[in-house]
This record gives C-alpha cells, structure tokens and sequence, in this order.
C-alpha cells in the first residue's frame, strides 16, 4: 500500500511517499481502508523533533492519528463492527496511508458527512475535555481564548448548546465567525481583559484557553482564582497552578466520538470547511497547516 513515512525530523520535505505492507490488525483492532486522514499541528510538532524530549520514536515514523474510511478487516477479538462499516476515529498509527489499524473507531452515522467525521475526533476531544474539566452548569459565563480555531470554534458551540454564555476571543476579521458560533466576540491582544469586563462587568464562571498566547495571568484575575481555569495549549500554566491538559490515549473514546457525531447531527456543532490534497502532497499539506489562517481541518485524500 502507499504511505507516507519518515526516516528523521526535519521540515515537511522529510516525508516521503512510500510502498510498505499493509498492517495486520491485533485482536481488538480493525483495518481500515482510508478514505480520508486529517492533518494535525500535533503531527508536525513530532515531525520537527520539537516533541522529542516528550514523545520517543523509532523510525521511520509513519505519522496520523485522525482517520475515517471503511473496515477491511476486524481482528479476532472485535465483535461491534464488521468488514464494510464505515468508520471514523482514531488510527492507532499511520493514519497517512491507504489502511491503517484502529482501536478506537465508531461507525459513521449516515447523516454525517465524511468530511466532518475525518475532522472531528482530535479537536472535538480536545473541546469536550476543556469543557469537562472545568465542570460548567447552564446559565454559567465561559471565556474562550482563540474562539476561531478548530478546538475553540467546537468548544464555543458545545459550550453554547448546553446554555452557557460564552465570550470568545478572536481576530477582528474572526469577529463574526465567532458571532455566528453563538458567542460574544472580543479582540485579543492588549486591552483583551477590559474589553472583557466590558461584556462581564463580575468577571466570568471560568476560561478555556485554546490559543496558549499568554493570557493565563489576566485569566485567572478575570475568574478570581485558578480552579475553573484550563489551558490546552500554555505550559506557563505550570508555574501559576492552572490546570495544564494535552490528552492522552484514556481520552480518546468510543463515547466521545458518539457525542461528536450526535452532536454534528442535531447541528449542536458545524464544523469549518476542509481543504483537500492528495496524499502525495503531505508535505504541502503540513506547509498549509504551518501556515494557518483557515479555520477547517486539512485532510488528506486516499
């Protein structure tokens, strides 16, 4: 099969695209045929080398996580799906490739689309997380830091669909998109917290930072204190004794993908419009996502 490896950290032109045997699935795993797999800023941080100290590897490196496509074959100890289901979830590696084996996958609903299945899983988690952790009740006043993204945008509707208000910070260009997310949109940078105050004279209930651009600090003044306070993207978070999460395997879920799915649905949450390439392209694709500056996920196509 096709696949795109790497032999050592570098830039986008380290991968290559490669003829290797397909995997074999282990016993609670399934093989599935890729239709599409998702390009994340977490698959580029490994393959520069920024994530070594945390993340060991042996190359080549066969990188993705984020897949949706079609079960080829189930391994010997899988019974809730068959060869033939569509699928989407999690690759338990070398989701950039023509098959890759899953553990945690979940059929795709017909009512949604292949492209938003391919795009939710990692920043869906990622937004659902934020939002267990800081454990917020209808009625409540949320703060998002980088409202725009792909986890704040999730966060911001899922936040929104369970009657919490919800202040979002963006770019002004972002403004109305953050409108139209169904919260309240604050320009980031200097002043953010006073033009914050401006809409929540009180302060908030708690603050979600999905940007990591330095904001804890006025964070935790805004909530007084660092207990509803969660950042998924600023290690300072460290020093001031706020809640740090990158997720992990144990979070990666069947139940979170069936939230995600129901919740695309019922249109509780839509996500952003991918950009295609083919799988050749990888490289290029991981420019695009370095590059920024478009809200939907970059999905590679098999």
């Amino acid at each position: 099969m096709r696949a795109i490896r790497y032999e050592t950290y570098g830039g986008p032109e380290v991968l290559q695209l490669v003829e290797v045997a397909a995997p074999i699935p282990k016993p609670g795993e399934v093989l599935v045929a890729v239709r599409f797999a998702a390009v994340n800023p977490f698959d580029l941080k490994l393959r520069s080398g920024a994530m070594r100290e945390v993340v060991k590897v042996s190359f080549p490196v066969a990188p993705g996580s984020e897949i949706a496509g079609a079960v080829s074959a189930v391994g010997s100890e899988v019974t809730a799906l068959a060869v033939g289901d569509e699928v989407f979830g999690w690759a338990t590696g070398g989701g950039y490739a023509e098959s890759a084996t899953a553990a945690t996958v979940i059929q795709k609903p017909a009512g949604l689309g292949w492209d938003v299945a391919a795009s939710l899983p990692v920043a869906g988690e990622a937004a659902l997380r934020g939002l267990r952790l800081l454990d917020l009740s209808a009625g409540e006043t949320l703060l998002v830091h980088g409202a725009a993204g792909a986890v704040g945008s999730l966060a911001v509707q899922l936040a929104v669909s369970r009657g919490v208000t919800v202040i979002g910070t963006s770019s002004e260009k972002d403004a109305e998109t953050v409108r139209e997310l169904g919260a309240h949109p604050v320009r980031y940078g200097a002043g953010v917290f006073e033009r914050v105050r401006e809409l929540a004279p009180d302060g908030v209930d708690a603050v979600l930072d999905t940007a990591g651009a330095g904001d804890l600090p006025g964070s935790i003044e805004l909530v007084g204190g660092t207990r509803r306070v969660v950042t998924l993207a600023d290690p300072a978070a460290y020093e001031l004794g706020v809640t740090f999460s990158s997720g992990g395997r144990k979070d990666q879920t069947t139940d979170v993908l069936q939230q995600l799915a129901d919740a695309a649905i019922t249109g509780a949450v839509v996500v952003a419009p991918a950009r295609h390439l083919p799988l050749a392209e990888a490289a290029e694709a991981h420019r695009l996502v370095a590059a920024g500056g478009h809200r939907g996920k970059v999905l590679l196509d098999l």
